[in-house]
């Protein structure tokens, strides 16, 4: 018995030498996660046009207050068009989605040294098996981005 009662003596020194040590700051011990991440969104259109909707143009505002903070190394930026209609007139169409995103997010600020603007226009819109692909009215965004 004589044993633990020594052993938790021991231990209680020990922790009281501990809790007179001096403690870190607590900066120096947690490290914030970046929130510089490269990855991909969807900007979405209208049926036949390239006007930027409120939605979008508050997402692509986002976008790029998020990528100041970090270094961009690329953004590319991918027009698409549904199959309805002639095919190039959807080119056409797609080419217009894609510049209007580039642009929108250079007036807000996208810190980009380059973009990358392409068009696929229909290619793609319909599946092997014929069925027309959802969702083709939009662009698709790839940020590539690291911390500073």
């Amino acid at each position: 018995m004589k044993v633990f009662k020594a052993g938790v003596v021991s231990v209680a020194i020990g922790l009281a030498a501990v809790g007179c040590a001096q403690t870190p700051k607590r900066s120096s011990l947690v490290v914030g996660e970046s929130g510089c991440q490269s990855g991909r969104f969807d900007v979405y259109f209208v049926e036949n046009q390239a006007r930027l909707t409120d939605a979008a143009q508050l997402l692509l505002n986002t976008a790029a207050e998020k990528a100041r903070q970090c270094r961009v190394a690329k953004v590319r930026v991918l027009g698409l068009a549904d199959a309805t209609g002639a095919s190039e007139a959807n080119m056409t169409l797609s080419q217009q989605r894609a510049r209007a995103v580039a642009q929108a997010l250079t007036r807000a600020g996208m810190p980009a040294p380059v973009f990358e603007v392409a068009a696929a226009g229909d290619a793609g819109a319909v599946t092997p098996s014929g069925q027309d692909e959802l969702l083709r009215r939009r662009t698709e965004v790839i940020v590539e981005v690291a911390p500073r």
